[in-house]
């Protein structure tokens, strides 16, 4: 047996067998944290019992479709189908609930609408580790608690005769394969292959139940097939039955490798049926680390009486209420703690640990791997997390950070590629960037280095040079371009950050041709900033995506616009404020973003909550901006600002998340921000100073040493309060920002708090840096036209952010140099014409801009009976006539959508001529609710007035084929006509099987070509 094994079971045994005189010693802050915050409104949480990063999330499902269903669980429900032993905490996609145990009486039923069962809030309860409710329909009271690899539940059946539990194989995702088998009276094993987010995941498990059950039966199909003890295939279900079952315990272990892998698992993590013991353990585990930090004060005591109906006690405590009862009201400092510890409970849960107790894991290549000397993980949330999550582990938990980094080595060295999204064994390569490189990063420059940093280095760089998702286009041009990519503006950005990052670990390993390659790329920012607007702008054929809304969220931005994505430099904040003008107009682009009324416009994107102006904390890429303050002249800016998303983002109820809670990073912002300091760019040493909220704050570091923030002012109430003063380890300190290594050797910060805001004080502190000054680039110029075609001549002209840098361009096709036509003035163009432009100063040249405008056929004319929706125009109303084909990438923006009604358009020919064929391309993507036209129709008139129908195209394609694609709706005429009628029929609404039912779905249509 590997030592690994040894290891753990070693370590569990310690956590079963805890000391309880010393876990009196200890403050039990478990007390304060409530698992039903996050999961009503957006937040997608759920409130199942787990330890910290446990690879088993025993919690309630209730929900099985809808992106409020992500997780399993919502507030408001009232209807629980069971108790699946794998959960995702707060992401905007759903998967896992795999395994479902329900408890029963009666005659056992197997569909889940018959074995479903009603539940009232009043009867939950939730703490750290563990999970209690009642089933109306069954009278049976359910308790659940976890180890990091079992699921431990307890029915009590409540004095009935009989009693059952249901094994659904087949509840929530798509089956693959699965397998049941009874080994004997008290053991079932089992296995399940589906497919969701993760597309291929293995789960085994295996069972143990504390007493004998009497009978079962094993179903395929919902059909019972007697007489078998095992039985395969996509719809499996069973059932056990107990006679007199009084109380039973149900111990259920999982493992992606194998059953025995499972029950390994099992027999080292819980070897008897002690719940009691299970629940004790699991709460002192999780007191041990969240006693990692620990807050006192936050507001005045206040206590207070009422009359009270709530059925929900938003402070900690789920126990039944009844009417009229008098409640207690806790102080607001205590509903702080409430907030703060639950948050702080949220960063815990995720990632999970996936290898088994001896250290087997099915990896990313569907191999059995073992992980030696450290645990391996799943479900990073890294385009998240790694703003604030990470660092905060960084700061609180180094050992498990060195896992993290380990299990990205690992995925690199099976599959080549760093994770992106790695859920379970698959990586779903959700989001954008490789976020994975900041963490690495992160750690590197905080001190974690027991990993191989020059592989990790090599990782990287293979990383972000490999031809996907617009990183050759980026590399090529200086900037993901919107007509290559979509999503460009954020890819851009994105990939910026994580080059800077991998400039930072090429200085750290003294490689500095590697440092001045990707110092030049992290600037390729400046290629997407329009300084004429102020705004991160697509760049789309050689100039700026038009037209242009900062507030439309379109396929220019991930989960965004481009309000919210203007300010995405952290790695460059000098940078962009010398490019908006100075520290000034910086200050009033910030204040206009927390400021401004327009509303969100665009397609509708449910990720983007919690909204300040256009500042929405409900999603990541706003997280940083708050902070940004603190490089102007007024940082009491930050200090107000962050004082007001803390208080009206975040509550103790369970809508107390703005946004999904996406795997931690919705808390860690709480938590950081809380604690008066975050780390705007991961990889650099300084933390913004905000404004700590709470009176004590101590930070109990892995090295012994203790980092304590104090803020008596906490306590001068609920509204903004504003710093006053610093000390660190009792002397003046007058900075803004303050050094990781301040606070990893430990000591005693002061922050004085007030109610007004000190502005002369803040200005004479040092403020934080942000800026790159090594091999700086000359931006891309962009090439103004305000269309890409024309029937008349039309002029362009030629600019570049960098007012000082000459531009050269030809019109031939060739490469621009030096030598090439300066650029003076505006250029008519009249034919067909590639324009590249280049801009030059002081001997460095920027990229080659490129533009091609295209002349249309003059001889038509294109009337749309129906108009295309407007967030769907392509080039506007000649887009079907103008010589540019879309391609299978739809969100390029080539395409014009039209919805519920059929697309009709007649081209003039201006006088009847012979038409040998006419065709019409159009786009299928039927997840994304687009799918082809059932037929087309083509008819013909001399007069516009009398058509006859010349010709019928039926689709080839069916619904449903998933692949994206496009089709050519070609037809021969050969008949002379003026006039060509296209009539394409709509599918209609989505087909049953569709996960958006009875929807109505969409026409792409692009190019009419006739000959």
């Amino acid at each position: 047996m590997r030592s690994i094994f040894r290891g753990a079971v070693i370590v569990f045994a310690l956590f079963a067998a805890f000391n309880v005189s010393a876990q009196k010693k200890k403050k039990d802050v478990t007390q304060f944290v409530d698992p039903f915050i996050g999961t009503g409104g957006h937040g997608h949480t759920y409130p199942g019992a787990v330890a910290p990063f446990g690879m088993v999330q025993l919690s309630p499902d209730t929900r099985l479709e809808g992106w409020d269903g992500v997780s399993g669980y919502h507030y408001t429900d009232s209807l629980v189908y069971g108790f699946s032993h794998t959960h995702l905490s707060g992401t905007g996609i759903a998967d896992l609930c795999d395994v479902l145990f329900m408890p029963t009486t009666g005659e056992p039923q197997l569909k889940n609408t018959d074995y479903r069962s009603p539940f009232k809030k009043k009867n939950e309860d939730a703490s750290p580790g563990y999970y209690a409710t009642h089933l109306d329909k069954y009278n049976i009271d359910v308790k659940l608690t976890a180890t990091p690899r079992v699921g431990v539940h307890q029915y009590d059946y409540n004095g009935a005769a009989q009693g059952n539990i249901i094994i659904d194989l087949q509840h929530r995702d798509e089956v693959l394969d699965s397998w049941i088998e009874v080994v004997n009276d008290h053991v079932i094993r089992g296995f399940r292959r589906s497919k969701s987010w993760a597309t291929d995941q293995h789960l085994y498990f295996y069972a143990k139940f504390s007493k004998p059950f009497k009978t079962y039966g094993i179903a395929l199909n919902d059909q019972l097939q007697q007489g078998q003890s095992k039985i395969q295939g996509k719809n499996v279900k069973m059932y056990i039955t107990f006679d007199n079952p009084g109380e039973v315990i149900s111990k259920v272990a999982i493992s992606s490798v194998s059953a025995e892998g499972a029950l390994k698992n099992l027999d080292a993590e819980m070897p008897d049926f002690d719940f009691k013991k299970v629940v004790k353990a699991t709460k002192f585990a999780w007191n041990e680390e969240l006693s990692k930090i620990q807050v006192e004060g936050g507001a005045p005591p206040v206590s207070v009486q009422r009359e009270t109906n709530a059925v929900y006690n938003p402070y900690g405590y789920n126990a039944p209420i009844s009417k009229k009862k008098k409640l207690e009201i806790p102080d607001y400092a205590r509903l702080k703690q409430i907030t703060f510890y639950t948050a702080l409970y949220h960063c815990m849960v995720a990632p999970s640990i996936y290898n088994d107790v001896d250290g087997q894991y099915r990896g990313l290549d569907q191999k059995v791997h073992t992980a030696t000397g450290f645990n391996y993980y799943t479900a990073f949330s890294l385009w998240d997390t790694y703003r604030a999550e990470n660092p905060l582990l960084n700061i609180i938990d180094r050992k498990r950070t060195s896992d993290f980094i380990k299990t990205f080595l690992a995925v690199y060295e099976q599959g080549g590629l760093l994770p992106i999204w790695p859920l379970a064994s698959t990586e779903t390569y959700c989001m954008v960037g490789n976020h994975s490189i900041p963490v690495i990063v992160d750690a590197y420059a905080k001190g974690i280095r027991d990993f191989n940093a020059e592989e990790a280095f090599t990782a990287m760089k293979a990383a972000v040079n490999r031809d996907q998702f617009g990183l050759d286009n980026y590399r090529k041009t200086g900037a993901v371009n919107a007509d290559v990519e979509h999503e460009s503006v954020s890819k851009t950005l994105d990939y910026a950050y994580d080059d800077w990052c991998i400039a930072q670990m090429a200085k750290m390993l003294n490689k500095p041709q590697d440092y001045a390659e990707y110092i030049k790329r992290a600037q390729y920012w400046k290629n997407v900033h329009n300084n004429q607007n102020g705004f991160m702008q697509a760049r789309d054929n050689g100039g700026w995506y038009t037209p242009f809304e900062p507030t439309e969220i379109n396929n220019n931005y991930t989960e965004g616009n481009g309000w919210q994505y203007s300010f995405l430099v952290p790695q460059d904040v000098e940078g962009l404020i010398n490019s908006l003008g100075g520290k000034a107009n910086f200050e009033r682009k910030l204040d206009e973003l927390f400021s401004t009324s327009a509303p969100l416009s665009g397609r509708q994107q449910d990720d983007v909550t919690g909204l300040i102006g256009q500042y929405a904390h409900g999603n990541e890429p706003s997280h940083h901006i708050a902070y940004l303050y603190n490089f102007t002249d007024s940082p009491d800016k930050t200090q107000y600002y962050v004082n007001k998303i803390l208080r009206e983002q975040y509550s103790a109820k369970p809508d107390g998340l703005s946004g999904n809670e996406d795997c931690g990073q919705m808390s860690a912002w709480y938590v950081m921000s809380s604690l008066g300091i975050y780390n705007i760019a991961p990889g650099q040493q300084q933390y913004q100073i905000g404004i700590p909220q709470f009176e004590k704050m101590v930070i109990n570091l892995e090295n012994g040493k203790k980092f304590t923030i104090n803020n008596p002012g906490a306590t001068v109430g609920r509204g903004n309060f504003y710093v006053q003063g610093f000390n660190l380890n009792k002397k003046p300190y007058n900075k803004l920002y303050i050094d990781y290594n301040d606070i990893a050797n430990g000591g005693d910060f002061e922050v004085f708090t007030g109610r007004l805001a000190n502005k002369l004080f803040m200005q004479e502190l040092e403020k934080p840096t942000s800026k790159i000054t090594d091999e700086l680039i000359i931006p891309n110029p962009y090439i103004i036209s305000g269309t890409k075609t024309f029937k008349q001549s039309i002029n362009i002209e030629i600019a570049c952010a960098d007012s000082l840098a000459k531009i050269y361009y030809t019109l031939d096709g060739s490469t621009p140099t030096e030598s090439s036509t300066p650029y003076t003035k505006s250029i008519a163009i009249m034919v067909n014409t590639t324009v590249k432009a280049i801009a030059i100063k002081n001997g460095k040249s920027s990229f080659v801009d490129e533009a091609v405008f295209t002349k249309i056929r003059g001889d038509i004319k294109l009337t749309l009976t129906n108009k295309y929706l407007p967030n769907y125009s392509a080039q506007g109303d000649e887009t079907l006539i103008n010589g540019i084909h879309g391609t299978a990438n739809w969100r390029l923006g080539n395409w014009q959508g039209y919805q519920n009604k059929d697309l009709e358009a007649v081209i003039d020919m201006g006088h009847v001529k012979p038409v040998k064929q006419v065709s019409i391309g159009m786009l299928q993507d039927t997840r994304s609710w687009i799918v082809f036209p059932p037929k087309v129709e083509y008819w013909l008139s001399d007069d516009g007035k009398n058509y006859k129908l010349a010709a019928t195209v039926n689709t080839k394609v069916d619904v449903k084929d998933l692949t994206v694609q496009t089709q050519e709706y070609t037809v021969p005429i050969n008949k002379k006509a003026r006039y060509i009628k296209l009539i394409a029929k709509q599918f209609g609404a989505l087909p049953e099987w569709h996960e958006s039912k009875g929807s109505p779905s969409y026409i792409f249509a692009d190019e009419i070509t006739v000959e």
